[in-house]
């Protein structure tokens, strides 16, 4: 089991790192597959984002691709939405913390569908908006074990008119506040996998790097078509479960 959460945690930390996400909404699927809970699966899943959100923000922020200005705010609401995470899962049955999660990829597929590549219109800035937002997301997102990036990318794509290379980057910055918050939120619940969480965590550091390195050379044309192609794929694991 060792090689293969290892094998895992490389190649969800490149998909971390190239899509500015978690990981979490491909790990969680996986690891389901695997036999595991979903449960033990979100625990898992928390962990390792922090490592890969951690260390991916850290790679942007020297490439000068994150920039803190107003957008901690996102990370801010996600933190105080993500301490709720434990309680939710605590309370809902495996069947529809699943139901969430299928429904979470497809909102994010259609937002993200239709939203351009490059907005002509000035980006939206307000510090009570953001943190809204991120507590919103922060909630539902480490109640079903994934970091939230696949949603905010949509969001501040789709809404607020940022820039799709400038929202990767903030999304993935996101995670840091809200898988710390489910970690330490999911920890009182008894939910974490510390063993298996650190072994995915660490080998995932590895993936990250040259995920991010990919990520800053692609054409933001092809980067959203293979944002949306993932998305599918997740969506369609989590619904042959779901079946």
């Amino acid at each position: 089991m060792i090689i293969e959460l290892t094998i895992i945690g490389i190649f969800v930390g490149f998909i971390s790192g190239f899509f500015g996400v978690g990981g979490g909404m491909i790990l969680v699927p996986i690891l389901i597959y695997l036999g595991f809970d979903i449960k033990n699966a979100i625990g898992i899943s928390v962990v390792s984002m922090l490592f890969s959100s951690v260390y991916g923000s850290y790679l942007n922020y020297k490439k000068g691709l994150l920039l803190l200005d107003n957008t901690l705010f996102f990370g801010l609401g996600g933190f105080v939405g993500g301490l709720g995470g434990g309680y939710v899962v605590d309370r809902l049955s495996s069947q529809s913390l699943t139901f969430i999660l299928f429904f979470v990829v497809l909102f994010a597929i259609y937002k993200f569908f239709h939203s351009p590549i490059v907005s002509n219109k000035k980006e939206l800035n307000h510090k009570i908006l953001f943190v809204s937002i991120g507590l919103v997301i922060g909630l539902l997102s480490t109640s079903v074990g994934i970091g939230g990036a696949i949603l905010l990318v949509p969001i501040m794509v789709g809404f607020l008119y940022f820039d799709i290379k400038r929202a990767i980057a903030v999304s993935l910055f996101f995670v840091v506040f809200s898988s710390f918050a489910g970690f330490i939120s999911l920890s009182f619940y008894g939910y974490i996998d510390y063993y298996h969480g650190v072994i995915v965590g660490v080998s995932s550091l590895l993936g990250v790097f040259f995920g991010i390195s990919i990520s800053h050379k692609t054409n933001p044309k092809r980067h959203k078509s293979l944002i949306l192609i993932l998305d599918f794929i997740i969506l369609g694991l989590i619904a042959n479960k779901l079946l």
